[in-house]
């Protein structure tokens, strides 16, 4: 019961709406003590990616930012024109960050969206809908890296196109252009690129795919979700991070989360088309409704406009020099770790990552190494195919002494492994974490809890 209705010991649960209202202080106090206590789970550094900034005087700055417009409706600019304000300039800044001004021979533009799920279905959507209206009504497809984000697959399973997926190196964990080629045929309308993948924090080969795109006469989407806001400033900085962005001229769009690397409030997200009449193939018009003539630039209708105004405030405090800090940290940090790592020799980090890296173990399951760290206080994210620890730096981690006390504890955790390689791991790969109680056998029972539960968080609770 407290898997699926947590707190239910300490608060009475509401199987109805109350009768009477509570008091705003006793409220508050109710949601103080399980703020308070969900902050320590990641506020000592040991939690990987999830929360990117962890700077509680800036969240106090963004939650200001958002309170003076979070009662606004940004779909109605005529009362509300910062909201045009904002969203431009959110677009404007990120296509600076990304490289804009390459792009002569079109207009390019972008979208504010709730994340980066959202910014890889419209960018999908825009690809679909230019097909449709050049190549008329059947079944497209798309071309994407196995290691590429799962949201692909959930927009194409959304707008009815294909997905077919090209292999990886092993090795060096980056698509195989050659086998992108021969997934190409006269119905693909577009094929991907991680910039990087949030599995092993590798950048794909985009050169290679840009000449592609150009080649083939298809478009090129650079999931940079993760690290579009933090890969441009390690490029800065002198880090070996291959050319992904509107450089390139087969690129032609990019998503990039702004309550990632951006430090936004989560449910923000820019996706960015070098051709605006791209972006603007994906709108919706319906103008015969009895209500009146409606259009709508995304999926999305009534928005807050507190989360663009705090997304805003958010890149304007920092600007060029405050993200080249902390990207300069946790790029220091990131390299710290992954060395600390490199010195056991039955450790193996997969591929050249950058800010984000994953290792295995060819001699005993990596898993046994996070059941240990776990002990720690440490959450890191699983993954499969082959097994392995997946550790996205951020914020919290350049904090003074962690990580050196990841080094103390991971020589704890590989010395403890070896000594129980024969036993069986407790915890497997579960996206956002790494689950306890399940193998990567059991994909059936996992798809049957994972339904459980949500059905137990969104139903009534008994």
């Amino acid at each position: 019961m407290s898997d699926y209705y947590p707190y239910a010991e300490r608060f009475a649960p509401l199987h109805s709406m109350p009768e009477e209202g509570r008091s705003r202080g006793e409220i508050l106090d109710e949601l103080r003590q399980m703020a308070t206590e969900e902050n320590g789970h990641w506020e000592n550094g040991h939690c990987s990616g999830s929360m990117y900034c962890g700077d509680h005087d800036h969240y106090a700055f963004l939650t200001e930012a958002f309170g003076m417009f979070a009662h606004a409706n940004a779909l109605q600019r005529d009362i509300v024109p910062s909201a045009t304000r904002f969203e431009g300039e959110i677009i404007a800044m990120t296509l600076d960050m990304l490289h804009g001004e390459a792009i002569t021979e079109t207009t390019p533009g972008g979208l504010i969206t709730s994340g980066g799920s959202g910014s890889i279905a419209h960018a999908m959507l825009a690809y679909r809908e230019v097909a449709r209206a050049t190549r008329g009504d059947r079944r497209f497809n798309v071309v994407k890296p196995e290691t590429a984000h799962p949201a692909f697959d959930k927009a194409c399973h959304l707008f009815g196109l294909e997905l077919r997926r090209a292999p990886v190196d092993p090795d060096t964990t980056l698509v195989d252009v050659d086998a992108v080629a021969g997934l190409i045929d006269e119905d693909t309308v577009a094929i991907i690129g991680s910039a990087c993948n949030y599995g092993y924090g590798t950048v794909d080969p985009m050169p290679a795919l840009s000449d592609l795109a150009l080649e083939r006469g298809v478009g090129l989407h650079v999931d940079g979700c993760l690290g579009g806001f933090i890969l441009p400033w390690g490029q800065e900085l002198g880090y070996p991070i291959p050319t992904f962005d509107f450089r390139l001229p087969g690129v032609t769009s990019i998503s990039a989360d702004t309550h990632k690397y951006g430090y936004a409030f989560k449910g923000s997200s820019v996706v960015l088309f070098r051709d605006v009449q791209l972006r603007n193939s994906q709108y919706f018009y319906l103008t015969d409704w009895t209500g009146g003539k409606y259009c709508s630039p995304s999926m999305d209708g009534s928005r807050s406009v507190g989360l663009l105004a705090a997304t805003w405030a958010s890149m304007v405090t920092l600007g060029r020099e405050g993200y080249l800090d902390y990207a300069r940290r946790i790029f220091s940090v990131a390299d710290a770790m992954q060395e600390a790592v490199r010195s056991h020799g039955d450790l193996r980090i997969l591929g050249d990552p950058t800010f984000c890296f994953s290792f295995t173990s060819d001699d005993f399951d990596i898993y046994l190494v996070n059941d240990r760290m776990r002990l720690n206080g440490w959450r890191f994210n699983g993954q499969q195919y082959p097994n392995a620890i997946h550790m996205a730096v951020t914020r919290p981690q350049t904090q003074p002494g962690v990580a050196e006390q990841f080094a103390v504890d991971l020589n704890e955790a590989v010395a403890w492994a070896r000594e129980h390689a024969d036993e069986q791991a407790s915890s497997s790969a579960v996206y956002g974490g790494v689950a306890g109680g399940m193998n990567d056998e059991a994909d059936e029972f996992i798809k049957m809890v994972m339904a459980d539960m949500m059905d137990h968080q969104l139903g009534v609770p008994e």
